[in-house]
């Protein structure tokens, strides 16, 4: 209407009346819409005022070109020329600084196009030194591709030394508007992928968790019921291997898990800080995953672990008892076979049918020491069954033979017994037949055999083998053998005594010519064979004693290491338990930042992995005890397994604290607190944390509120009002408060989140206003990954409005802050 009611030159009369009247209606228009005019009236336009008309016209461009235009919140002239300066600062040769002369080259135009539309310009191929071009070429593109029109000329651009401001300004303010929809979508594609980011960045943590937690309770599945197997084993070796198996649990199996266990609940702790700083529901493992599941399975095994040891060093103890005890026996019933072999044979003779009245009368004689010399025996004979049946009772794996052969040997002594009797009566039967004997021969048998057994009791005493434990013991042996040496001289004399009878039964027999042919028809046993037996003894005893300092001096030994070990121990144990306590206090007590406690942590991370040589030094002295089978130690109270269990736990706990920091500088950083805000947390909450148990009650909770000034009323409203707060710092209903998430409250209403109501606008900007999106939409504004992630998980719009393909991303955006399988 202005510009129809402009006259090339003033009007006079009516007409000019009506133009007046019209160019009014416009110029109320104009000051509706916010346009000052200054000094400037409907008379000057109709009159053909041409300063004043143009000055008009550069107004209202200002006020619907420009002035929309607002950038940091600077004026719109400033506003566009920031505008452009940050769009062009990439490109060489550009440097944006007015509306006039940074613009003659035409590059700062052809910037411009290429920032946003990069495939229209070859911007490398431009010249400075070439303008004309430069302008021609962003003047033709702007209109064929960008509908802007050619509102000035590269002539009079190239040749005006100023160019016009106003001019060049209302043709940039085209380009503005004309990307400012690409800008928004940008935007908001920015803030769509950083959401998406935070999803899938949990989704992975989530999936980890549940493979480490999967991994972790598989392999307790598998452990327990190996170390539940009590089952024995029948030899020495094979219980020594499960032994070895055990120890390569403990040092190179179990450590990892352990390890492993704690970076579960580190990982755990992390992703649920992360969830909540971005406004995301809580992770919920599956079915027999929580934390609480693996520390329940861990106990099981822990459990299952219990006594393993001591149960297999137990079993290693019993076999060796066992195969002292198989040893003992085999000895015992060798030489007791080798007695009774031909007996029964002897027993059953008919010789003295045929025999003269002397002969029977030594028959009978010898059959009187063949009694002794049975009597005798009898305590082997119990001694050998005594022994099967501890082997019995010990659950010895070869007991059927063994049994089999003491079976065989009583069976065979009762027989002997029989024959004996049998025997015996029909000597007596015979024995009024008889006249003399001799008396010698008979005294020679009875001190022969007595001592003979002696003998042959004494060299089975001297290679009896023997198990000791302490040096009381193998001195208790010694003390023994160095009485048993003692009696050796009065034997001597025994001997020369026995010795002396049958020389004289020798002499008698030269000298009466006795029809014995130089024999004794009592006894069996010659001198020949007790000299024999005896130097055999001799031989024996210095064995013994060099057995014995042998025993001794490994008992010396064993007590070395016992020591060794314990004084080891005893400095290890304390420094643990010293170690658990400092800890203890370091989590309670404030000094410096977050950042200055993690640091101090973590050097004590440090110190305590360094000490790690001392504990494995320690496993080395252990497993010399174990391999000497030393099964007591009364130089210290610890044992190697509360050692290992202990540093188990300073490993874990100076971890989870290390953890505990760093989520509290998550915390702190996510929600803007400052780290005085976050000492006054942490004094408040230790202060009112008085069993140091690492959290509050109910009412401590209460008053730690209180005195950081949280007005609570003791009237109804206050209760409800603390019971709401209570609902969302314990959502489980535990009792208690942690201190993360007192944090968390005290410090959730000034977050900065994002949330669902932006994700779902931004999405409504890259949907060109439209309830739904389309999957070509989605990979034109999104990187590819981003956008396959939306593709894979939008619903089907199926509002009226919807078109094939159409995806609903108000869903999506509202799923991304609840429950869901997204």
């Amino acid at each position: 209407l202005l510009l129809g009611e402009r006259l090339a030159k003033p009007e006079r009369g009516k007409m000019r009346v009506h133009k007046i009247s019209n160019v009014n209606k416009a110029l109320d228009f104009i000051a509706s819409k916010g346009v000052k005019l200054v000094s400037i009236g409907a008379e000057e336009i109709v009159d053909g005022n041409v300063k004043m008309t143009l000055g008009m016209i550069w107004t209202i461009i200002l006020r619907f070109a420009i002035q929309d235009i607002s950038v940091e919140e600077t004026s719109a002239k400033e506003g566009l020329l920031l505008w452009c300066q940050r769009k062009t600062a990439p490109y060489k040769n550009v440097n944006i600084q007015n509306f006039h002369i940074s613009w003659k080259d035409g590059l700062g135009f052809c910037a411009l196009i290429h920032r946003h539309r990069p495939e229209l310009i070859d911007y490398g191929k431009l010249r400075k030194d070439d303008p004309l071009t430069n302008l021609n070429t962003a003047f033709d593109v702007a209109e064929k591709y960008l509908d802007i029109p050619k509102m000035l000329d590269a002539e009079d651009i190239v040749g005006t030394a100023r160019p016009d401001e106003k001019a060049i300004m209302t043709y940039v303010s085209s380009f503005y508007h004309a990307f400012s929809g690409a800008q928004k979508a940008e935007t908001a594609a920015n803030r769509i992928c950083k959401v998406l980011a935070v999803n899938q960045e949990n989704e992975q943590l989530m999936e980890d968790y549940e493979k480490l937690a999967s991994d972790l309770l598989e392999w307790i599945r598998r452990t327990i019921p190996w170390l539940e197997n009590r089952a024995p084993e029948n030899t020495m070796q094979a219980m020594q291997q499960k032994l070895e198996d055990f120890r390569d649990y403990r040092r190179l199996h179990k450590p990892p898990k352990v390890q492993e266990k704690c970076q579960l609940e580190i990982n755990f702790n992390t992703l649920q800080t992360k969830l909540r700083l971005s406004n995301r529901p809580a992770f919920m493992p599956s079915e027999g995953k929580m934390v609480s599941d693996i520390n329940n399975a861990w106990g099981g095994l822990e459990q299952a672990e219990k006594g393993y040891e001591e149960w297999l060093l137990n079993e290693i103890r019993r076999l060796e008892r066992l195969d002292h005890l198989a040893e003992k026996f085999r000895q015992k019933a060798s030489i007791h076979e080798s007695w009774t072999d031909g007996k029964e044979a002897m027993l059953q003779q008919k010789d003295y049918e045929t025999a003269t009245l002397s002969e029977i009368k030594a028959l009978l004689k010898k059959h009187e020491a063949f009694e002794s010399d049975l009597a005798a025996h009898q305590d082997r004979v119990e001694q050998i069954a005594a022994i099967a049946q501890e082997l019995n009772e010990l659950d010895y794996y070869d007991s059927p033979s063994v049994n089999a052969r003491c079976q065989k040997i009583c069976d065979q002594w009762d027989n002997l017994g029989a024959l004996t009797q049998k025997r015996r009566e029909a000597l007596e039967r015979t024995e009024k037949l008889l006249e003399t004997i001799d008396q010698l021969y008979l005294e020679y048998a009875k001190r022969a055999a007595p001592f003979n057994n002696w003998m042959e009791g004494a060299m089975e005493d001297l290679q009896d083998t023997f198990i000791v434990h302490t040096i009381e013991e193998i001195q208790g042996l010694t003390t023994a053998h160095e009485q048993f040496k003692a009696t050796l001289p009065d034997a001597d004399k025994e001997r020369q005594a026995i010795l002396g009878i049958h020389n004289e039964v020798s002499k008698i027999v030269q000298t009466y010519h006795v029809n014995m042919a130089g024999t004794n028809p009592y006894t069996t046993i010659t001198p020949q064979e007790i000299n024999g037996k005896w130097e055999h003894v001799r031989q024996l005893v210095p064995r013994r004693d060099q057995a014995l300092m042998e025993e001794h001096a490994r008992q010396q030994q064993n007590e070395r290491l016992r020591k060794q070990f314990g004084a080891q121990a005893n400095v290890i144990g304390p420094w643990i338990q010293t170690k658990m306590e400092e800890i203890g206090r370091i989590s309670i007590e404030m000094h410096g930042t977050l950042e200055d406690q993690l640091n101090h942590l973590r050097q004590y991370e440090k110190s305590i992995v360094n000490y790690k040589p001392k504990i494995d030094q320690l496993e080395g002295d252990h497993q010399q005890i174990q391999e000497a089978l030393i099964f007591d130690n009364k130089h210290t109270n610890y044992t190697m397994e509360h050692i290992r269990v202990g540093w188990e736990q300073l490993l874990t706990t100076i971890a989870r604290t290390i953890n505990e920091v760093e989520n509290q500088i998550l915390t702190r950083d996510a929600k803007g607190i400052s780290q005085e805000q976050m000492n006054e947390f942490r004094a408040s909450f230790n202060h009112f944390d008085r069993d140091h148990s690492g959290t509050l009650g109910p009412e401590e909770f209460k008053a730690c509120l209180i005195s950081l000034g949280y007005d609570i009323g003791n009237d109804a409203q206050g209760e409800a009002e603390f019971a709401r707060i209570m609902s969302i710092v314990d959502p489980n209903r535990l009792g208690v408060v942690t201190f993360q998430a007192f944090i968390d409250f005290m410090s959730r209403e000034t977050a900065d989140t994002d949330t669902a109501d932006q994700v779902m606008a931004s999405f409504k900007i890259l949907a060109g206003d439209k309830n739904y999106i389309t999957v070509d939409e989605l990979r034109r504004e999104l990187p590819p990954d981003q956008a396959e992630y939306c593709i894979a998980r939008m619903a089907p719009y199926n509002g009226r409005d919807a078109v094939p393909g159409a995806l609903d991303y108000m869903s999506f955006s509202t799923a991304l802050y609840g429950e869901s399988d997204l």
